[in-house]
């Protein structure tokens, strides 16, 4: 797990109201194109001009981004700035909403993510997704994690749903705290408990890929840091992506930040540049808290 906080050497505290008077950033500053390192070796996922529009509304522009195999990639921004409709479009949940339109080439293994072909239910469960809230189905425990095995054929005798079952609540760090008690309701359990059931669930079809949508915005910090280790744990089977308001969190977890602005991907570097030496001047205005 990253050990560099923002307490480390070369960052900034946020600017006193006295040095906002002073100091002014024009958050309208057109960014011409993306700074630092958006391409990687390795790439799992490939993502080059992709352009979003909520009917005439364009929500994303001309982004290209890599994600790597193994690799932690956290997405912060102000709000609105279209990290988590960024992220919706690599498993293609922006499919749900009507109007929502998405241009440009998003691959997984060099294989489209979208096409007249791709079947959305498999591309969904090789590219799993936890949510911002904990939304466990209203069935146990043990259907809980069941479910995606049984309908995507997996797992159709019991003891291989039950071995499943086992090894996805250990890999979430749950089997201990709910193994007497799998034929309760999953939405009996707290709210961390809840969440890390649904990165069980997630994880039980067997995904390539793991999406976040600010899986801690809604816990405590307690159950925050737990699944924050978990994430580290989870970075040695997975590829994750991970969207958050927490520049705290973003360092802890990710070995690459990514940061928009107002849809346009601004700068991609390894954690530690974007937090102690940021290439691009919104970076650095959005880290040291000039605005955001």
């Amino acid at each position: 797990m990253n050990t560099m906080t923002l307490d480390a050497p070369g960052y900034s505290e946020p600017a006193s109201p006295q040095t906002l008077e002073k100091e002014t950033v024009d958050t309208r500053t057109k960014v011409r194109e993306t700074v630092g390192t958006p391409f990687c070796d390795n790439a799992k996922l490939k993502m080059r001009n992709v352009n979003v529009f909520y009917n005439e509304t364009q929500a994303i522009h001309n982004v290209s981004l890599d994600i790597g195999r193994n690799e932690v990639v956290a997405m912060i921004g102000p709000s609105g700035c279209g990290k988590s409709t960024f992220l919706r479009c690599l498993n293609r949940m922006n499919d749900t909403i009507e109007g929502c339109r998405v241009e440009g080439d998003l691959t997984l293994d060099d294989e489209p993510i979208y096409g007249p072909k791709v079947d959305v239910v498999p591309l969904r469960a090789r590219v799993g997704m936890v949510f911002q809230k904990p939304n466990p189905f209203p069935k146990t425990i043990y259907e809980n994690v069941a479910y995606g095995p049984k309908i995507h054929g997996i797992g159709s005798r019991r003891a291989e749903l039950d071995e499943i079952v086992e090894n996805s609540l250990r890999r979430a760090g749950l089997w201990n705290e709910v193994k007497d008690r799998l034929d309760k309701p999953g939405t009996g359990l707290s709210g961390g408990q809840q969440q890390r059931l649904c990165i069980a669930r997630a994880i039980a079809v067997s995904p390539e890929v793991i999406l976040m949508d600010e899986p801690c915005s809604a816990l405590d910090p307690i159950a925050t840091a737990r699944i924050e280790e978990l994430i580290d744990e989870l970075r040695k089977n997975y590829t994750i992506a991970i969207v958050t308001h927490s520049m705290q969190q973003a360092a802890r977890v990710s070995q690459r930040t990514a940061y928009f602005h107002l849809g346009h991907l601004v700068e991609v570097n390894d954690t530690e540049t974007v937090f102690t030496n940021p290439e691009h001047e919104l970076t650095e205005a959005y880290i040291t808290g000039r605005f955001g």
